[in-house]
This record gives C-alpha cells, structure tokens and sequence, in this order.
C-alpha cells in the first residue's frame, strides 16, 4: 500500500509539473510594424515583461501590413497591431480578432516644399500626391480638405503617380513632388535628406479642430485573438497596462527611444528617430472606453466606400471590455 501512495504520489507530481510546465511556457506573441506601431512598444521589446504564467513575449516587426494581415489570417499570434481600417475588415470576414486598444493617432502630413501653404485653404489651384486612391492617406485628405472648405475635385488635382509611401517620400525628397500626403517617420527621413521641404499641415490637428478631441484619429489598431481574451483576461489586462506604459516612457524619453529604433531595426537613424516621435502621436486609447469615437472615425471610410471595412461597420462585439477587477 506504501509503495503504491508513493508512486502515485510520483505520478501526481509528474503530472501537475507537465501542467505548470505547459501553462508557463506559453509565449505571448505580437505582430507589429515598423514605425510608430513598433515605436510605441518599444520598451515592451526592449525588456520583454511577463506575466508571472507566461515565460516571455515575443515581437515581430514587419515591414508591411500584408505581412501581419497574414498572421491574422492564420491566427498565429496573440496580438498585431495593423491599420484600424484593416483590423474592422478582417473582424467583418472571420472575427477571430477584435480591437484592444489605439496606440497610435494620426501621424499624416500634408508635406513639400511650398512654402505657401499656411491652411487648407491655400490648396486650392494646388496639385498634390497621394500614394494611392482608396487608401487612409487619400480619404483622410478628401474628407479634411472638404471640411475645410474645399471642393477637391474641383480646387485640388490628386496625383497618384507615387503608389507607396516611399515612393512619394523619396519623390518630394527629390523636388519631383511639391507636395504629398506622407506620414512619419518618413516625413523626419525625408527632412534629412532635403532641408527645404517640411510638415505642412498636420492631419492629427486638422482632426482636432473639428472634433475638439471628442472623436480620436484611430489611425492605428491593436488586435487581440478573441479566442485568447476569452482564456486569459487577466493577460490582456496586464498588456494593456504595459503598452500605455511604454507609450508614456517613449514619450517622455525619445532620446532613449530613438536609439532602441536603431537597435531593433525599427529606423536607421537616432537623430531621425527623436524627431520624428513627437509627431508621431503615440497615444493610448481603450476601445471600450473610445469606442463611440472610433465608431465616427469608421463612419468616415464607411460613408466614402463601405468595402473598406468589409461591407459593414463592426458590431459592438468588436471593441474588447476588459473585466470589471
């Protein structure tokens, strides 16, 4: 009888190590992109916290949205952080993800070497690249710039001879483009090159002024695996609270952020880096909290093409409620 307790003393013991073993070795995953996106989480990839049943967290930084559309698509991460817009027409499609939070706001600019452009208004007679129709860049101008007054299809030529953003960065860095609706960090990038352009108007303060900050410029989304928030709330609680974390360390310390960009291949350049974090509008927003607001920014991309959030505006479903504590 003693020898038998023993071993299933044994057993029990050898089995409640697999399940410590299995609950501690989940590694919480993250999908980001290059630029503000990675910026803001810059001191979550720099010091990799973990919760006390996680062993690490892990972050790829992508160069571009399709790459981490991919994932989604695979649900092969916990978290991504993608194009607000994207992120509602992936959750019309498969609602495998749902919205956690806003990290980053607007980060377009109206940019160029004319030095005659003070306001909207002065736009008119203007010609100005886009980097490609349909695009956030290119409904955001439409919609500011008839808010502001202007026909654009009458006051304004759009020129989408550029159709990706470094196109048209290196374009006006070049003088082959007077003006141009890029966002940061290329706008930092581009000064480096050529002194003599510089922000124009500032799309993020364009919305502001209409809205009063009622309604945020979610620009940016992080997603969470709905499957994953249902399991462990607790764990997304504890993300969030690092996240806005390291939106105020970065914030408040872009010198020392500007370097870990170089470090992990975010941006070449730390003097680029530092200047290009102030308009980069790192900023932290539930989406619980801001989901009224963020259901108006939607309605500007529904109203122009409802096909860009997938043929509907997303339900209430889509914006993650963290546990009441």
């Amino acid at each position: 009888m003693k020898h038998r307790l023993v071993i299933c003393s044994i057993l029990w013991l050898l089995l409640f190590s697999c399940i410590t073993q299995n609950e501690e070795s989940h590694v919480i995953t993250t999908a980001t992109l290059k630029g503000p996106s990675a910026m803001a989480m810059l001191k979550m990839i720099d010091e990799r916290p973990s919760p006390d049943s996680v062993n690490t967290t892990g972050f790829t930084i992508s160069n571009e949205p399709e790459q981490v559309r991919a994932m989604i698509m695979g649900e092969s991460v916990d978290f991504a952080v993608l194009p607000s817009t994207m992120g509602a027409l992936l959750y019309n499609k498969t609602h495998a993800y749902i919205l956690a939070a806003v990290p980053v706001r607007g980060t377009l600019y109206l940019f160029g070497s004319d030095t005659t452009i003070h306001s909207w208004q002065d736009l008119a007679g203007k010609k100005v690249y886009v980097m490609a129709r349909g695009m956030t860049p290119d409904i955001m101008f439409r919609y500011l710039a008839e808010r502001n007054g202007l026909d654009v299809d009458k006051d304004v030529t759009l020129d989408y001879s550029f159709p990706t953003h470094i196109e048209l960065a290196n374009a006006i860095a070049s003088g082959m483009a007077d003006l141009g609706v890029i966002s940061e960090p290329l706008v930092s990038m581009v000064m480096k090159k050529n002194p003599a352009v510089h922000p124009l108007i500032n799309f993020n303060r364009s919305w502001e002024d209409l809205f009063n900050d009622t309604i945020p410029f979610a620009q940016t989304a992080l997603l969470v695996k709905q499957d994953f928030a249902k399991r462990h709330p607790s764990i997304v609680s504890w993300y969030l609270k690092q996240l806005r974390s390291s939106i105020d360390w970065v914030n408040t310390h872009p010198d020392s952020a500007a370097r870990l960009t170089v470090k992990y291949g975010i941006l070449p350049d730390a003097t680029v880096a530092g200047k290009a974090i102030p308009r980069c509008n790192l900023h932290y927003s539930g989406a619980w909290n801001e989901r009224k607001g963020i259901e108006e920014y939607f309605k500007v991309f529904y109203t122009f093409n409802p096909l860009i959030l997938g043929g509907s505006m997303p339900d209430e479903a889509f914006y993650y409620k963290e546990p009441a504590h």
